[in-house]
């Protein structure tokens, strides 16, 4: 089978320098529930999916090297039905997160899109196909 074999993205780790206030936003802003929470791991149930956490740094593979402040490691894009973009910038507004690009259609993509960070400046985009 082999590398051509490979037919599902299984989960998502996030290396964080940021790792208490990464963990309370997932939880607590994107209300996502936690399936694993140790001190240096953290796994949230996303749909089929697992969004995982854990610190940047030295590790049993490798060291991640440092991060610098202000740029993306990463772009996560979480899909909803259509109504449910403007209802999640209005709750993400209300919890006052900062928001890169409110609710806006993108007609050559078929998507309705909502741009933000989270605590590690990762881009996070919610998106419907309309």
């Amino acid at each position: 089978m082999g590398l051509g074999g490979i037919s599902n993205l299984d989960y998502t780790v996030l290396l964080c320098s940021k790792m208490i206030e990464t963990r309370a936003f997932y939880r607590d802003i994107m209300q996502f529930p936690i399936e694993v929470d140790l001190e240096n791991w953290v796994n949230f149930r996303v749909g089929g999916t697992i969004l995982a956490l854990r610190p940047r740094g030295v590790w049993s593979v490798c060291d991640d090297g440092a991060s610098v402040s202000g740029s993306a490691a990463a772009q996560l894009a979480f899909r909803v039905p259509p109504p449910a973009v403007d209802e999640c910038h209005a709750e993400l507004v209300a919890k006052g997160v900062q928001i890169l690009r409110e609710p806006t259609d993108l007609p050559n993509w078929r998507h309705r899109t909502l741009f933000f960070r989270d605590p590690e400046d990762n881009i996070i985009e919610i998106y419907a196909e309309i």
